[in-house]
């Protein structure tokens, strides 16, 4: 060998050895014995799973108005949790109402029978079948949770999403389970002028590809689970609820809880929502005035 082609070799020995060095370490995937919810993080070229150190706990009980929905989504978590078939999870509806806290809640009620959770973002549901192929030797029960999810108007991922839940050749994989958050109910914006696509046949009615596209995707959730705006009733149950969770009292002069009804719904008002997180809201105020 010429000595131009060792000096070559050796630059490019170098070179490696400088690019190992600078190069990211490998993360180690999360401990799920000790670690009940992790993310998945995505920095650049690097994709892996971070432990949560610090979930947030929710309790079911605590949350006031949606005891029906709270009954549909513990049904099949349980089934689910219990190596039982169960579904895919949309919770659609009003914002504040309690969709992300109710998943937190069954992670909490159902964690030490082997249920774990993954918040993945919207933008990273692609990589869903990475995720699975890390957590799919595991012997524990996981809920892929992506809250908010929505897409704009021409926006093609969605597609890929469709794939992912119902469309792909890979066999779902029994241990995981994907339960989503969102305003909307179909997930992408829909528009008036789609309903003219619609036709009638007989008595039948049949849809147009644009309202028939952006319906398919929601359909391939097993599960709707719809949240409506609180009443006024169940908005002032939620802000008692609140501050005995907070550690406050409730007053028990009638001038006193007079005043403190007028107030919440005022704070309410000025929010323009009736909702548990307004209400939460208020709870931490009025616990932290000490009064």
């Amino acid at each position: 060998m010429s000595q131009s082609s060792k000096q070559f070799l050796e630059t490019l020995s170098r070179v490696a050895d400088a690019l190992e060095r600078i190069a990211p370490p490998e993360r180690a995937k999360p401990e799920f014995k000790t670690n009940v919810a992790a993310r998945w993080r995505v920095s650049g070229t690097t994709k892996y799973l971070e432990a949560v150190a610090h979930v947030h706990e929710m309790h079911a009980d605590w949350l006031v108005g949606v005891e029906q929905q709270h009954e549909m989504i513990d049904r099949n978590t349980k089934q689910f949790v219990a190596g039982k078939p169960a579904n895919n999870v949309l919770l659609t509806g009003s914002r504040g109402t309690g969709k992300s806290s109710l998943v937190k809640a069954m992670l909490h009620r159902y964690a030490k029978r082997g249920l774990r959770l993954i918040e993945v973002d919207k933008e990273h549901l692609n990589d869903l079948p990475d995720i699975v192929d890390q957590i799919a030797s595991e012997p524990y029960r996981f809920i892929v949770f992506c809250d908010d999810l929505s897409f704009d108007a021409g926006d093609g991922s969605y597609k890929a999403l469709k794939a992912i839940l119902d469309g792909s050749i890979a066999a779902a994989t029994p241990n995981v389970l994907l339960y989503a958050t969102s305003n909307r109910r179909h997930l992408i914006p829909e528009y008036f002028h789609e309903n003219e696509e619609t036709k009638y046949v007989g008595e039948e009615v049949h849809f147009g590809e644009s309202v028939e596209e952006k319906v398919s995707l929601s359909e391939r959730f097993g599960l709707w689970i719809s949240f409506y705006p609180f009443s006024q009733e169940d908005y002032l149950a939620a802000v008692h609820s609140w501050i005995a969770q907070l550690g406050g009292s409730l007053p028990t002069d009638a001038n006193k809880k007079e005043t403190l009804e007028r107030d919440c719904l005022q704070w309410a008002l000025q929010r323009g929502s009736r909702s548990g997180r307004v209400a939460y809201q208020y709870a931490k105020d009025f616990v932290g005035r000490g009064e």
